[in-house]
């Protein structure tokens, strides 16, 4: 049986992606079970930190529609749970002139440009505007993403913790998986708790993927993944006579992607500052400029954090690691596995997040969970097919 009503469906992998799936899932297969090498919310994983970034505003307009609808999930999920789980401050992109002189190929005014075609909520702010609205930043213009802010991921961790245990499944922490072997017509996957029979498989494991595909009979197919993570990432603690101007009632999330950074306001009660990250994101080009560190970013465009007490976030919060697997072509992997024993559409994947995943959690996991039980989506995910990295695939060559 195959992706089909009342299959039992096992998920390997329980962060955001697999929990997600599950969640999805519960109320379409006969069962579900999660199992996970360690444990939901286990700080060492890539799905977890304390605040994420959720926005519209890519260059590639498929990303950003994708993004929009997995916000609109995001906000069902919020309203059926009846706590927040999105703070909608909006995003900026800011571009200054001295740092960047071509402004109009700026990451700001190319997304901004995508925002417009897809008629999403947006706000130009050149330079009076943007001293206006928004004092705390120096530069010569700001574009908006409205309808943009972060997730609160301590809430939605716990909050799918509670749910999808609430919707009859079942999670295996702990659970090393051993074998994954061909039962009847289905799977069997033993784990150090013991074997799970299962019809369908869905893997979520990030970086470990590789090695749970080496595992399945007949399956060939492995994915150029690559571990990557921010240069820098520290909080910056504004002075108590200034804090009011740097929560998320007052600032946005923000970045200048041109010269790899992102920042996220103070989350009240939750984090001590304004997080400001130093990244190269494989979807914007960084361009030469005098910004190579978060402190020459503050010195340049938030003046009033000059000379704050600063903390870098993995020692502040002990969680917040931004781990991030990169795909070779940028793309998301996600679909079917082709060749795993031999079997059609009985095994799924999804890998491949780039930085940028967490936003698509929900879209992600509605995906796996249609294509797993009722074999097939809604949406169009060839663009992201897992065969493009199969031997003699006529895209992506063979993966090593």
């Amino acid at each position: 049986m195959t992706g089909t009503r009342g299959s039992r469906l096992t998920i390997i992998g329980g962060g955001v992606m697999g929990l997600m799936t599950a969640y999805y899932a519960a109320p379409l297969a006969g069962s579900v079970t999660v199992l996970d090498k360690s444990r939901v919310g286990d700080p060492g994983t890539a799905s977890f930190a304390l605040t994420r970034s959720v926005r519209n505003d890519y260059l590639d307009p498929q990303y950003s529609r994708l993004a929009f609808e997995a916000r609109q999930l995001w906000l069902d999920l919020q309203h059926r749970a009846g706590e927040r789980l999105l703070v909608d401050c909006g995003c900026l992109n800011l571009v200054k002139a001295s740092v960047t002189p071509d402004v109009p190929a700026s990451y700001a005014v190319r997304s901004f440009a995508v925002l417009e075609e897809l008629q999403l909520r947006r706000e130009a702010l050149p330079g009076p505007a943007l001293a206006e609205r928004f004092p705390q930043f120096a530069a010569d213009g700001g574009w908006l993403d409205v309808d943009a802010g972060f997730a609160d991921v301590a809430a939605v961790t716990a909050l799918l913790r509670s749910v999808v245990p609430a919707r009859g499944v079942e999670i295996r922490e702990e659970a090393q998986i051993r074998a994954i072997t061909r039962s009847g017509g289905g799977w069997q996957v033993q784990t150090s708790a013991g074997p799970v029979e299962s019809d369908v498989l869905v893997i979520t494991a990030g970086l470990g993927t590789n090695e749970l595909l080496e595992r399945i009979p007949g399956c060939s197919v492995r994915f150029p993944l690559r571990p990557d993570r921010p240069v820098q990432s520290k909080y910056f603690i504004p002075e108590p006579t200034a804090r009011d101007l740097y929560t998320e009632t007052a600032l946005p999330v923000f970045a200048y992607l041109d010269v790899g950074i992102y920042g996220h306001p103070l989350y009240a009660g939750k984090t001590p500052g304004v997080k400001v990250g130093f990244y190269h994101p494989p979807d914007a080009a960084v361009v030469p400029s005098p910004i190579s560190s978060v402190e020459d970013f503050v010195a340049e465009c938030m003046p009033g954090l000059r000379g704050a007490a600063t903390v870098d976030v993995a020692e502040a919060s002990g969680v917040d690691t931004c781990f991030y697997d990169l795909v070779s072509d940028d793309d998301f992997i996600l679909g079917p596995v082709p060749g795993a024993g031999g079997v059609a559409d009985s095994v799924f994947v999804g890998v491949g997040w780039r930085g940028t995943g967490y936003k698509f959690a929900p879209w992600v996991g509605r995906v796996l969970a249609q294509l797993a039980v009722q074999q097939g989506t809604v949406y169009d995910i060839s663009r992201f097919a897992p065969g493009r990295f199969a031997r003699g695939a006529q895209a992506g060559g063979t993966a090593a």
